[in-house]
């Protein structure tokens, strides 16, 4: 078996996420209750609201909390991956299991994140729209024309999800304008997004100026576990740091599909996602049908994990 951890990004969030694993894995528990935050994290996971939990500020360091419980519940069983990868803010956890930062340091870095993101989104008058059933380069090429040579409109694919499914983002007539041209070029559907920003576009590049200048007193650790990186679907290379990737992460483009289909180029059999939902899981399945999928967002989903991995 070859396998890898796919982290979920922003957007799966859930109030009561992690509650079951908290009252009955004493592992998660510890790791939980030993994270600070500058708002009581485990209250907010455990009972909401819903509303506060799903602000940027609020929603990333809770996803990242989740997600160090687990990595330890499954460090702790000797459950280790080959791979590890995430979707945007998932990406973090991704370096957390590769050993990059402690499990402290992963909340401090996504906490800070949270806020210059949200930061960055504010006054900014945006869609975010899925596009279904059409190719990536049609896509892609649609945006490029939209967007044109001016400043006035702006669209991109800020998402590349998994075969048929991507994820446009920009100015609200521009995305609706490729939407339009979108289902000419024969997309099936256009499902508006519910958004608290432009993420992953180039009007977050005041969230990757921040996070530049707030990882220049930060030291990482090494990377013991190969991590795919969300920008260039795969693993780091000679001419590449970590700290840059992440700047420039926040505002470009995610290319999961490319990511998934990496990890069965390189004889991943198994993935485990980690976190609430099962959306990873899903792209998986519509890219690389011939991986099998396990979902570890409550107990039963960790104790189907610790029976057969």
């Amino acid at each position: 078996m070859k396998l890898a951890f796919l982290f979920a990004g922003q957007g799966s969030q859930k109030v009561g996420m992690g509650k079951d694993l908290y009252d009955n894995n004493e592992t998660f528990r510890n790791i939980i209750d030993s994270l600070k935050a500058d708002f009581d994290i485990k209250k907010l996971m455990f009972e909401g609201p819903m509303e506060q939990l799903s602000q940027t500020r609020y929603t990333q360091p809770c996803m990242a909390a989740f997600a160090a419980g687990v990595i330890g519940v499954l460090n702790e069983k000797g459950i280790v991956p080959d791979y590890v990868a995430g979707l945007s803010l998932g990406e973090y956890s991704a370096l957390h299991a590769s050993g990059v930062f402690g499990s402290q340091q992963l909340l401090d870095l996504v906490s800070f994140r949270g806020k210059a993101m949200e930061e960055a989104a504010e006054g900014i008058n945006c869609k975010m729209s899925a596009v279904m059933g059409l190719e990536s380069q049609v896509l892609d090429e649609i945006c490029k024309e939209v967007t044109g040579s001016s400043d006035e409109k702006y669209v991109t694919v800020s998402n590349f999800n998994c075969k048929g499914q991507y994820v446009i983002c920009g100015d609200i007539s521009a995305v609706e304008e490729a939407e339009v041209k979108a289902k000419e070029a024969g997309a099936k559907r256009c499902i508006a997004l519910k958004v608290s920003g432009p993420f992953h576009t180039k009007f977050m590049k005041p969230a990757g100026d921040k996070l530049k200048e707030y990882f220049e007193n930060i030291n990482f650790g090494e990377m013991k576990v190969p991590v795919i990186f969300n920008t260039t679907a795969n693993e780091l290379q000679s001419d590449e740091n970590i700290k840059e990737l992440l700047e420039k992460q926040v505002q470009s483009s995610i290319y999961m599909e490319n990511t998934i289909e990496l990890l069965e180029k390189n004889g991943v059999d198994t993935i485990i996602e980690i976190g609430p939902g099962k959306a990873l899981s899903g792209f998986v399945k519509k890219t690389a049908p011939s991986i099998n999928t396990y979902v570890i967002e409550d107990l039963s989903g960790l104790e189907q994990v610790l029976e057969r991995i």
